[in-house]
């Protein structure tokens, strides 16, 4: 039953451990005496501890059992001896874009997947498209006293990629945000105002609560756009990460005159056009939801004092080529990208297109939220407004 000692614990470390821990010497001391790393002993203890009598206690002869049981190859993967949790990450991975009462929004048209990475400035497939992680995380909160249904988002990503273990569908990684086929190894300028950015609207005056992300009511904004001057809007609330899609269609006469120099812009993203698409978008959001707006230094803001009179809401401009100043606009327009690639024409979607797809993404789970959706956390910030005797800041 012994092993030889090296990479492996050998059952005499283990009845040394078992000594040891029953005297109630600690990790670190314990790692000490027998010569290995303390997170070798810590993640013993916690992995191959007996449960039995309904708490963790560390006895040898259990310990070496457990370990000989988990070296054993070849394992059966998860997800193929557990229907209910690969349904799961396959729904997550591949669901469809819905509206909110439910209506499937079939997004582009495709050819069918040849194992090859995502088309280059092609359309791709619309779906939930959740990450692993995200998967692996929100499995937790959905299934919180079923233990079966966990798996850790490497294994995911393992049934996707590696032959042989192929318990999802191969054409899922298309869901995935890059798309590979495969998997891949692992100058500032000045604060200066110019044009139609003033002195008093660089991002140096932004108030410095927008930097807090305890403080909602302050986003983020840009474009993303396609081919022919076609273009989306996005703007992004720098605490709950929650998304809006900006409708912006071509003006009438877009196509079937020359360009005129200086004229009107038909492309939908014009100064006045963006002005009326935001403050459409907006004006729904309570005042103290809309506190402040950071863009980029596009002209198509460029009447933005109009916007600030207009709506309440104060616009302010990163320095220029410096877009890890609205990182959570940059990371979101990432994860849109993957509805709507670059190269293709983003004026064929309706706004009730964008809503569908705003709706999937603000319903996925994040990290950085405790794996809560940007939509719940939303939400949580609307009640507490409608709370009577809130104090807020504005």
């Amino acid at each position: 039953m012994d092993e030889p000692t090296g990479r492996y614990l050998s059952f005499a470390e283990r009845e040394e451990i078992a000594l040891l821990r029953a005297q109630e010497v600690g990790v670190r001391e314990i790692a000490r005496r027998i010569g290995r790393d303390p997170g070798t002993i810590s993640r013993e203890l916690r992995r191959n501890a007996a449960t039995r009598s309904g708490k963790q206690v560390y006895r040898a002869l259990v310990a070496q059992w457990k370990a000989q049981q988990a070296s054993k190859r070849p394992k059966s993967a998860k997800l193929l001896s557990n229907k209910r949790l690969r349904e799961y990450v396959q729904e997550r991975l591949a669901g469809s874009v819905r509206l909110p009462d439910g209506t499937v929004v079939g997004g582009p048209q495709i050819p069918a997947w040849k194992g090859l990475n995502k088309p280059h400035r092609q359309d791709r497939k619309w779906a939930t498209a959740w990450s692993p992680e995200q998967i692996s995380h929100r499995l937790t909160i959905d299934f919180p006293d079923d233990e079966s249904m966990r798996i850790s988002h490497e294994t995911i990503y393992q049934s996707l990629f590696i032959e042989g273990r192929g318990a999802l569908k191969r054409d899922l990684v298309t869901c995935l945000r890059t798309g590979r086929a495969l998997r891949e190894p692992r100058a500032r300028s000045q604060n200066k105002p110019q044009g139609h950015v003033t002195a008093d609207v660089v991002l140096s005056k932004r108030p410095a609560e927008a930097y807090d992300r305890a403080f909602p009511g302050h986003w983020e904004g840009d474009l993303i756009i396609g081919t022919g001057r076609s273009a989306i809007g996005t703007l992004v609330e720098r605490s709950s990460r929650s998304t809006i899609l900006v409708h912006l269609p071509r003006l009438d006469g877009w196509g079937e005159n020359p360009v005129v120099k200086n004229g009107p812009s038909l492309g939908g993203y014009g100064a006045v056009a963006m002005n009326t698409a935001l403050k459409e978008s907006m004006a729904e959001l309570p005042e103290q939801l809309r506190k402040t707006l950071t863009w980029d230094r596009g002209k198509e803001l460029s009447g933005h004092a109009q916007f600030a009179l207009e709506t309440g809401t104060k616009v302010y401009f990163a320095d220029p080529h410096s877009p890890w100043q609205r990182p959570t606009n940059e990371n979101t327009n990432g994860v849109l990208r993957q509805y709507f690639p670059k190269g293709t024409d983003l004026s064929r979607w309706s706004a009730m297109d964008l809503e569908a797809v705003a709706l999937a993404v603000n319903n996925r789970p994040r990290k950085v939220l405790g794996w809560k959706t940007p939509t719940e956390v939303f939400t949580e910030q609307l009640s507490s407004l409608q709370q009577p005797g809130v104090a807020t800041t504005g």
